[in-house]
């Protein structure tokens, strides 16, 4: 089972490391504590509303976006595990 913030993560921390952004630049532009927008991106934590849109905003990027990103990511895994299940 994939969890959402898992996909969230996985999601900002490709976005952070293709701008070659460090964690610390991006927790300062979003005002998160560094540790916590580690947690976030490991999927350790789950984001308010508030705080996701905060770290995109430090991101460039749109809340949609993201979770469109998102979406993509868990129906992709979904169709693996679903045709696994299939499978067998």
């Amino acid at each position: 089972m994939v969890l959402v913030r898992e996909a969230v993560g996985l999601t900002l921390r490709a976005a952070r490391t293709s701008q070659n952004r460090t964690l610390r630049d991006v927790a300062r532009d979003a005002r998160v504590s560094l540790g916590y927008l580690s947690e976030v991106e490991r999927g350790q934590k789950e984001a308010s509303s508030e705080l996701l849109n905060a770290i995109c905003v430090a991101l460039g990027l749109s809340l949609s976006g993201v979770f469109s990103e998102v979406a993509a990511e868990l129906a992709s895994r979904e169709t693996v595990i679903l045709t696994v299940v299939d499978a067998a």
